[in-house]
């Protein structure tokens, strides 16, 4: 017998109605897509009906896709039950857990699922699971959906459910068509239809910018603030503000204060508060205030969201709704090297969601800032948080689970190749992953930590050099997310320690969890100022340790990073002056407070030299480089913590070093770079033809042919080089004929000659194209001394034929040609004519196939 009463649980629900098709779909697929808009009551109803489902021997988990969310869902459901939390219902969230042994349904994170699902695939003792709101999609949902297709590969009795308010249903149902070994097809839609009351919609467009290059304009916030304010002086209800961010919900709630004053409750609600201040806002307590007297209505409530609000949680009571349309969103930099939240338009389908928060209890009004033609232009559906988050967590996850790059999983979307590669490559940096990107036991250890890769590296390392709780205490501000108000991380962690902050108690929590989680022989802890690690150095040590790629030098007016990528302190900042920073945040800015770098590092923790060199020793790298200019090698030792450079000596190079800065010298400025004299020159440029006409075994002497094949042909003089010798260009071109074949090399000079005899006896020099080029060797010659000639030279066995340029006496062009014959017929009349009183001293004949050729004037002859 169910310990549910569904009946109690569902009075007043719409979902009720679909309660029949839920039980037919697990009875028959083992799965169900669910698509419900928000308030149908999906959340509260279906995970006891699914507990109640004939079959199921286990506790049904189900998932919410934030902390907050969970823990309202579960104190909801056990209310409604007439239990305490952690009795029949229960929750489970990082740093806090509520269940029992007594507990049927539990409520999680998706994060806490894949947790579970990596150190038990079998999920032993849990009989369903419900993963609901997946129209998110954040990345752990999506790896958690995909890790259960594969477990009901193995586990036909683990029914799974996936719930959404707004769902690709198909994609859903497909990716979890046959999952099951009894699975016969696609698994069941049940779709219930949104029952909304009338809702009116305005558009409010601001007459000033949305956002400028640091985010959203405080002119915009006002504008939120203003229509808010007149909305709820007009009607008197219950109002829902959605912004996209913490820094916007202050800035709205000190506005909303100071223009209604008493007149209305105003309340914040976002992920960074604490516990009891979020179910105070999802419960509807306190409701009246202060201001309230004896029997008098209560004060409307203004509750100022972020999109938490949007699905996850249900607000009771709200009538109205304000909606700035937008949203934070994950996004790469992949040419700084950073992920950031970046605050862009909302979706269509996010702004209409939101918008019927206000028409469920009746006639609502929905307000969205922003013109009807903008809000066309929306994007119809959100981003999937695969495609634009940091991906290293889930490189590490899909890698333990035992498919790297997540391959093979039944993933909605697929993570962006260059993302995982980079994501990979941070985690084989930690020791987390080999080099076929499988998990080693290092990162099977990192794992079991509820963190970011990154800060249980932190954590773990940390802990045995600066004691556990400050490391622990470190990593709970990285992990924390709040936008430090100086950018100096010592004086914040100060002032946490000093309970100044509004946030205290959440830290405090969360560093002892993490303490708790340290299972190393770290020695005792170190206070500021006491003997031990002082606090200064700790907290850049810890912080270097998560973010090794971020430990950044000063040069100049910016500072480096290990990573190669630049960054500036913002004006003012209390860092300024110090050599060595750990940067845990840096953001994209514009303007002149970025600097040339284009951003700005937002957090950091001074750090010397050795706590560089110590936390990122894996960056740590001796490269020798060489460098060839005038014929000459020059080289230097350089010691890099990654990008920065830490000191350089003069050293003489070795035979690597000596080809590498040879061979860049000769690609970056061809056979010029080895200072050629003009016989080299000209032997290379007829090894050139000889390749191209002739082919192998002549060599190829291409420019980059020459660089790749260095050590083959100009191996002695990289030698001598090497020694502190110098190259001389006849050096290069014994080198060059080194490539000549045998036997064909004593062919060369009659193939490609250097020189071309004609008719007057006398011989001169063939001009050949550079290499590369196809045009044809060129013999310049007085004309006189070419007559009789009627046939053109040709060289290569006769492949090729020879340009002649014939010049006048005075050694200008008078024709260019490659078929003498032609040129004697038709062009040589109206030459002579033309010549023959400007030069009448030469021969000038009027038949030239029957003068004799000569070097010589008419006189001399």
């Amino acid at each position: 017998m169910s310990p549910f009463d569904l009946d109690r649980i569902g009075r007043g629900l719409p979902f009720t109605d679909a309660l029949p098709a839920l039980r037919d779909a697990l009875a028959s697929a083992g799965t169900a897509v669910v698509q419900a808009p928000p308030g149908t009551g999906k959340t509260t109803l279906a995970p006891p009906a699914v507990a109640s489902a004939d079959g199921i021997a286990g506790r049904v988990v189900v998932t919410q896709p934030r902390r907050v969310a969970a823990r309202s869902a579960a104190r909801r459901l056990a209310a409604l039950s007439g239990t305490p939390v952690g009795s029949l219902v229960g929750y489970s969230v990082r740093g806090d857990t509520r269940v029992g042994r007594d507990t049927i349904v539990e409520f999680v994170t998706p994060g806490v699922l894949v947790r579970r699902l990596i150190a038990d695939p079998d999920l032993s003792g849990t009989g369903a699971v419900v993963l609901d709101e997946i129209h998110e999609r954040d990345v752990e949902s999506d790896l958690a959906l995909a890790l259960l297709c594969e477990v009901r590969q193995l586990r036909d009795d683990l029914p799974v459910v996936a719930m959404s308010a707004t769902l690709d249903s198909g994609r859903i149902t497909r990716l979890l068509e046959d999952t099951g070994a009894g699975a016969t097809g696609a698994a069941p839609v049940i779709d219930l239809p949104a029952v909304l009351h009338p809702l009116d919609i305005h558009y409010r467009p601001s007459p000033v910018p949305r956002l400028d290059a640091r985010g959203v304009t405080d002119g915009f916030l006002e504008h939120v603030a203003g229509i808010t304010a007149e909305e709820v002086a007009a009607s008197g209800s219950d109002t829902l503000v959605f912004l996209p961010g913490v820094r916007e919900i202050e800035r709205v709630v000190r506005s909303l204060t100071a223009r209604l004053g008493g007149r209305a409750e105003i309340l914040p609600l976002h992920g960074g508060l604490d516990a009891a201040e979020q179910d105070r806002v999802v419960s509807g307590s306190g409701r009246g205030g202060p201001h309230s007297q004896g029997g008098a209505a209560p004060q409307p409530r203004i509750v100022v969201a972020t999109d938490l609000a949007e699905s996850s949680l249900t607000v009771p009571g709200v009538r109205v709704v304000v909606d700035a349309c937008l949203n934070r969103e994950p996004r790469r930099d992949t040419a700084r090297d950073m992920t950031g939240l970046v605050t862009v338009s909302a979706s269509r389908d996010s702004c209409v969601q939101r918008s019927g928060r206000a028409a469920r209890l009746g006639p609502g009004i929905a307000v969205r800032c922003l013109s009807e033609d903008d809000f066309a232009r929306l994007a119809p559906h959100r981003t999937p948080a695969i495609a634009t988050s940091d991906l290293t967590s889930f490189a590490l996850d899909v890698a333990c689970w035992g498919a790297p790059r997540g391959e093979g999983l039944a993933l909605t979307d697929p993570p962006p190749s260059g993302e995982i590669r980079r994501a990979q490559a941070v985690l084989q940096g930690l020791g987390a992953l080999d080099a076929l990107g499988r998990a080693t036991g290092r990162g099977r250890d990192l794992a079991r930590i509820p963190a970011d890769p990154r800060h249980a590296r932190a954590l773990l390392d940390g802990a045995p050099v600066v004691g556990r709780a400050t490391a622990a205490e470190v990593v709970a501000l990285l992990a924390s997310g709040r936008r430090s108000p100086t950018g100096d991380l010592v004086a914040d962690l100060r002032a946490l320690r000093g309970g100044r902050t509004a946030d205290n108690r959440t830290w405090e929590l969360e560093a002892r969890r993490l303490e708790r989680l340290v299972h190393t022989g770290a020695g005792r802890d170190t206070g500021d100022g006491e003997d031990g690690v002082p606090l200064e150095e700790a907290v850049g040590l810890v912080v270097a340790l998560a973010h090794p790629d971020r430990v950044a030098r000063r040069q100049g007016k910016q500072y480096t990073f290990a990573s190669g990528t630049g960054a500036v302190l913002p004006p003012g900042s209390a860092l300024a002056g110090h050599e060595w920073l750990a940067v845990a945040e840096v953001a994209r800015a514009s303007g002149r407070a970025a600097g040339e770098a284009g951003a700005v590092i937002r957090s950091a923790a001074p750090l010397s030299r050795a706590g560089a060199e110590s936390a990122a020793s894996g960056l740590l790298d001796d490269d020798e480089t060489a460098r060839f200019s005038g014929g000459a090698l020059t080289g230097r030792r350089i010691r890099r913590l990654g990008a920065i450079e830490l000191s350089a000596t003069a050293v003489r190079p070795g035979h690597d070093a000596a080809v590498t800065a040879v061979a860049d010298a000769i690609r970056s400025g061809g056979l010029d770079a080895l200072g050629p004299d003009d016989d080299t020159r000209r032997l290379w440029h007829r090894l050139a033809l000889a390749r191209r006409e002739l082919g192998p075994p002549w060599p190829d002497v291409a420019t980059e042919a020459l660089a790749d094949r260095l050590s083959e042909w100009l191996g002695p003089e990289i030698e001598a080089l090497t020694r502190g010798g110098t190259l001389a260009g006849r050096d290069v071109g014994a080198a060059l004929r080194r490539q000549l074949p045998w036997p064909e090399a004593s062919r060369f000079d009659e193939l490609v000659p250097d020189r071309l005899q004609v008719p007057s006896s006398s011989s001169y020099r063939v001009d050949y194209p550079e290499p590369g080029s196809d045009a044809s060797p060129v013999l310049a010659v007085k004309l006189q001394e070419c007559f009789g000639w009627a046939s053109s030279p040709r060289i290569c066995d006769g492949r090729v034929p020879v340009t002649v340029h014939l010049l006048s006496p005075a050694g200008r062009p008078l024709g260019v040609s490659r078929d003498l014959e032609f040129f004697w017929r038709e062009a040589y009349p109206g030459v002579r004519a033309e010549m023959r009183g400007r030069y009448p001293r030469h021969p000038w004949p009027e038949d030239p196939m029957v003068a004799e050729p000569t070097r010589r004037t008419n006189r001399r002859r």
